[in-house]
């Protein structure tokens, strides 16, 4: 998660707030390539043991399963490229929304009314929520309970100082 604050001197309007939120993979690259070399040659020597033994159709098996650990973790890594982003304003809170494919979808909500709703105490499906005149968006699913709160309140501190601060003219 990245969050940051702006002023901007170009006449564009101030930004109170801007996070990028992507989900958490903790296997880097290199570690997964680690993992299924150890994983392929631990089925290529219970492979070589069941063939000697008479057990060849074993073989297969040790194969398909390395074949679907590879593609659990590709598909893991997939899902790891989605993200979010928050830009808050004095006028508006936008939200970004990109899935694992690429596809987009954006949001705007008024800040001026805009209520950020957390369970106090985080549990595992506590969500955060955004709401606006009657529109609800979840935020940050993909978060940890205590990552939640935390930008629960940094975006509830940037709401603050954008109602609190005279609006520049």
């Amino acid at each position: 998660m990245i969050v940051d604050s702006e002023t901007r001197a170009d006449g564009e309007e101030e930004v109170l707030f801007n996070a990028e939120l992507t989900p958490h993979r903790s296997l880097p690259p290199e570690g997964f390539v680690l993992l299924m070399g150890l994983i392929g040659l631990v089925s290529f020597a219970a492979g070589a043991m069941f063939f000697v033994v008479g057990a060849w159709p074993v073989v297969g098996f040790l194969g398909l399963d390395l074949l679907l650990i590879y593609l659990a973790f590709r598909a893991s890594y997939r899902s790891g490229r989605a993200y979010e982003t928050l830009r808050l304003t004095r006028r508006d809170l936008t939200l970004k929304r990109v899935d694992s494919w690429g596809r987009a979808q954006r949001w705007q909500l008024p800040s001026t009314w805009l209520q950020v709703l957390v369970d106090d105490t985080p549990q595992h499906q506590s969500q955060l929520t955004l709401r606006s005149h009657g529109r609800s968006l979840i935020v940050g699913s993909f978060l940890t309970p205590e990552e939640r709160v935390d930008l629960a309140r940094a975006l509830r501190q940037a709401l603050a100082r954008g109602r609190c601060a005279p609006a520049p003219r």
